[in-house]
């Protein structure tokens, strides 16, 4: 599972910098624009974070770790390089195909409403490009179903016996029962919007409800959490908690 994740996020990154760069997006531009935007969209932002850092993804990396064996204030170092390397290559993809869709948008390209990823590819590349985006598309899905179903599971399997000792037919029921309701609900673009502004809603309570936990002894032994990491933790989960809130407001008013 480690080896596959790793294989397809590589091909992943190489394939969308590379309509990143057909697409010849203003990077001086958007460079700027990052520190510097013309205006605020908090049901972006949410949206955004949420489907980067939130949901199912503030755990899968720790239960795998605990699953692998490694725990314990001697796996700090382990720990820290393994999240800090998941945020950066999560950053630069999300830069890439931001960068990729800015290159289309720029030079006049028209985004197709019902699918606007892959219009973004076939406008930059033709139809290889587009053949790219299949490609890419299912390499992030899969990824996702795997990360998505196991640590589902690892949550559930602590309730009882029977879902631990049939974990792997209990995560392939998920993915069925999971599929049968994305096959019945239809409409890709808006779940995937809804389920980043879930996510997006979710980042607070769980980011929330680990600051909590690192503080009980009964919990980390004699392990004590940086205080300048706590506070910096907290502002996020206010900050969230405002964002996810404001984004509620204004995808309600937009009805």
């Amino acid at each position: 599972m480690d080896s596959v994740t790793k294989i397809l996020g590589l091909l992943m990154i190489v394939l969308t910098v590379y309509i990143a760069f057909v697409s010849r997006p203003p990077i001086a531009e958007a460079l700027y624009r990052t520190v510097w935007p013309e205006k605020i969209d908090m049901l972006k932002i949410v949206t955004l974070v949420g489907g980067t850092v939130g949901g199912y993804i503030s755990f899968a990396g720790a239960h795998r770790l605990l699953d692998a064996g490694i725990s314990g204030e001697k796996a700090l170092p382990m720990v820290a390089r393994s999240s800090v390397t998941g945020i950066i290559i999560t950053t630069v993809m999300r830069f890439v195909l931001f960068l990729a869709a800015l290159g289309v948008i720029w030079h006049s390209g028209i985004l197709n409403d019902n699918n606007p990823a892959g219009s973004v590819f076939q406008i930059a590349a033709g139809n290889l490009g587009y053949k790219f985006f299949g490609f890419v598309m299912w390499c992030a899905a899969i990824t996702s179903v795997i990360g998505a179903s196991y640590t589902s599971v690892s949550f559930l399997k602590t309730l009882h016996p029977f879902i631990e000792r049939n974990q792997k037919i209990v995560i392939t029921l998920f993915i069925i029962t999971s599929t049968l309701i994305f096959t019945i609900a239809g409409n890709p673009v808006r779940l995937l919007i809804v389920a980043g502004g879930l996510n997006g809603l979710i980042l607070p309570i769980a980011l929330g409800v680990i600051l909590i936990a690192s503080g009980k002894t009964k919990i980390v032994g004699t392990y004590r959490h940086p205080l300048w990491l706590k506070i910096i933790g907290w502002v996020i989960v206010l900050v969230m908690i405002y964002m996810g809130t404001a984004g509620i407001i204004q995808s309600v008013n937009g009805l």
